[in-house]
């Protein structure tokens, strides 16, 4: 049986570990919102597919791509962290018929952490 003083002090590391990886968390970028919105069915091609960040990208390390269905990349080569908006991360569409298209992104935020995903939009 565990008695009063084990349980604070237990207690007490498991505070001070999820402060630690709390504060290690913050050092990450991670996407905020997108366009098109993750998951969204659209009803015409976008030109562009956008994602906005909660902190800064570093721009040499940051990259996204836009594939089709069977995994070919379809977007235009020029997936950048905006000039303007050092939290924008988007690259340019041609005209794309409809069906599932995956965005695949990777960044470093400004202190050197990196995080990565992806998700997927609808062209009805």
């Amino acid at each position: 049986m565990v008695n009063g003083r084990q349980f604070f002090i237990a207690f007490i590391c498991a505070y001070a570990l999820s402060c630690l990886w709390i504060d290690e968390a913050k050092g990450h970028a991670f996407p905020d919102h997108s366009d098109p919105k993750v998951g969204a069915t659209v009803s015409g091609s976008p030109s562009y597919v956008r994602i906005w960040f909660d902190g800064a990208l570093e721009p040499a390390f940051s990259t996204i791509i836009v594939q089709n269905e069977s995994g070919k990349r379809i977007d235009k080569g020029d997936g950048n962290v905006n000039s303007s908006d050092a939290m924008l991360l988007e690259a340019s569409l041609p005209s794309l018929p409809p069906g599932i298209y995956r965005v695949i992104w990777n960044v470093v935020a400004r202190d050197g952490h990196r995080t990565m995903g992806d998700y997927t939009f609808v062209i009805k």
